[in-house]
């Protein structure tokens, strides 16, 4: 990046050393990178500026930067979009990630035994998101994929991720994330999902149908660490009127799965 360019904006903007120039540099380009995550689409250096509340020549620099460097990707039009590299460090933290090597070896199990969509899911702030899926065998049509961030008010695997949490956590993390759903059906009281999320974890079991897509539910389990902790979810997704179905039980299933991959991580979670 440009020192020069940052030191001049950045003086600008109060008159930093040369020691905050750099630092804020890095701050910026991880502004950048984490609106585009936020947004899920590309934007353009002007939009990115604005929304952030960042000077356009500052941006610009580190946008040249990061380009040149393939952290961003410009496309038609001046849009910019995450770029190669990101993906190859990504591929990189996730083979070193215990967790998530043996819940994917147990996804494709879980897969092949129940014929259906399954998914490993982790909490990203006060989101979920979607770390790992397999289709099932019937191409049942599920609109989250791999990197899909969702309210955790929205999803059975959301709520149980924050279940482990002191009663007031909770209470806070819902009282400012929840938000009303597609279907208008998702909880959005702090006090009863704070409730619920205990609940699902104490049962080792959640579900949702039709809360954030129609017709669609979600039977999730938690992978829990030593402490009881939800470290992630295995959750299986399917059309709601496969919530009772016995043959096979697909609650057992899901819960099964997810007491494999504590016991070959060594949890042994204190229930």
């Amino acid at each position: 990046m440009s020192t020069t360019a940052l030191e001049r904006d950045d003086a600008n903007e109060g008159g930093a050393t040369r020691r905050r120039s750099r630092t804020s540099g890095i701050d910026r380009a991880l502004q950048i990178l984490d609106y585009l995550q936020k947004v899920e689409r590309p934007a353009t250096a002007y939009e990115i500026a604005r929304d952030i509340g960042a000077p356009l020549s500052t941006i610009y620099v580190i946008v040249d930067d990061l380009v040149e460097k393939e952290m961003l990707d410009r496309q038609d039009g001046g849009l910019l979009w995450l770029g190669p590299r990101l993906y190859h460090y990504g591929l990189t933290y996730a083979r070193t990630l215990d967790l998530l090597n043996v819940a994917e070896q147990e996804m494709h199990e879980l897969a092949q035994n129940s014929g259906e969509t399954i998914q490993i899911c982790g909490r990203d702030g006060d989101h979920m998101v979607v770390l790992a899926m397999e289709e099932g065998k019937d191409h049942f049509q599920v609109t989250s994929r791999v990197g899909t961030r969702s309210p955790l008010n929205w999803t059975a695997s959301g709520r149980i991720l924050v279940g482990h949490l002191p009663e007031a956590e909770r209470r806070e993390i819902f009282a400012r994330s929840a938000v009303a759903s597609p279907t208008g059906r998702a909880e959005t009281d702090n006090n009863v999902l704070a409730r619920i999320a205990a609940e699902a974890l104490e049962q080792g079991l959640s579900i949702q149908a039709g809360d954030s897509d129609f017709a669609v539910a979600c039977i999730a389990a938690p992978i829990r660490d030593n402490q009881g902790a939800c470290r992630a979810t295995i959750s299986i997704v399917v059309p709601d009127r496969k919530l009772e179905q016995k043959d096979p039980d697909l609650i057992a299933l899901v819960k099964a799965s997810a007491r494999r991959i504590e016991s070959r991580l060594g949890w042994q979670a204190r229930r």
